[in-house]
């Protein structure tokens, strides 16, 4: 399986390019600094993997939380790479939770498999997840809602262990009685292709027919593209094709060029509020 991961939620860059059998990774600077270096990194280092993107069995990247920069620079370039590849036939995307991420870096280093999942928020505050491993269907179970809390109000249950770079962050105001662990020092995209592996052939299957109706649909678009709504009404051509899939679907942004053109500039969850 050939596969491309990256993760620009943290301060810190990471991409991994799974293929013929190993893992290749490449770091650097994450936050604002990704948006410049994301791509030139991801050329370099699937030549270096003898692939190239047509040949790409799915896109993983780190939903977060995190950076906002970070995560807005990870689900274009995820999303934009997905719908370019195989000459516009595309591939699936994956998104992974950067918590998860952190709790599937404890299991593997130090053999967690309860996990408090804790990332820096910045100005006093962390992300905080718990984990539970299960080892019947070989995954990752999430034990309540993810949270956003002072570093002193993050609670770890007896027996589940701490893990992540609010750890260091905040040190002794964190949990000071709680087990932890050195997990997620700046590495995590080798722990998202794991998770994927790790996942069910289903989630592989309903990316790619989630792919499938977006290309279809959009495909349609030259015959009755002025029957789609306006996206705002200062602009006529700029309009919004809804894509039904399962109980909700996908929106994508389109223009008008002529009578025979559109180009789509963006395709969004129906469920979220704006395009990345």
């Amino acid at each position: 399986m050939h596969l491309l991961a990256f993760d620009t939620s943290t301060e810190h860059l990471s991409i991994a390019v799974q293929a013929g059998g190993r893992v290749l990774g490449h770091d650097g600077a994450g936050g604002a600094q990704a948006s410049h270096t994301l791509i030139p990194a991801i050329e370099a280092l699937l030549a270096q993997a003898g692939t190239a993107l047509d040949r790409l069995d799915a896109i993983v990247f780190g939903q977060g939380p995190g950076s906002f920069t970070g995560l807005r620079t990870a689900c274009a370039v995820a999303q934009g790479l997905a719908f370019g590849a195989r000459a516009g036939a595309g591939v699936p995307v994956l998104p992974v939770p950067t918590l998860m991420a952190v709790a599937e870096d404890a299991r593997q280093t130090s053999g967690c498999t309860q996990v408090l999942a804790a990332l820096d928020a910045r100005m006093g505050e962390v992300y905080a997840a718990r984990f539970a491993w299960e080892d019947g269907p070989h995954a990752w179970r999430m034990d309540g809602p993810m949270q956003l809390l002072a570093p002193e109000a993050v609670a770890v249950p007896p027996g589940w262990t701490l893990a992540g770079n609010a750890v260091p962050a905040y040190g002794e105001r964190l949990a000071p009685a709680a087990a932890r662990v050195a997990a997620l020092a700046h590495d995590i995209t080798e722990f998202l292709v794991a998770l994927d592996l790790q996942g069910d052939a289903d989630d592989f299957a309903l990316a790619t027919k989630a792919l499938a109706a977006i290309r279809d649909a959009i495909g349609l678009l030259e015959t009755f593209s002025f029957s789609c709504r306006k996206a705002t009404p200062a602009n006529p051509f700029l309009r919004e094709l809804l894509i039904p899939f399962g109980t909700t679907g996908y929106v994508a942004l389109f223009e008008i060029e002529d009578a025979h053109t559109v180009t789509v500039l963006a395709v969004r969850h129906q469920r979220e509020d704006d395009y990345h």
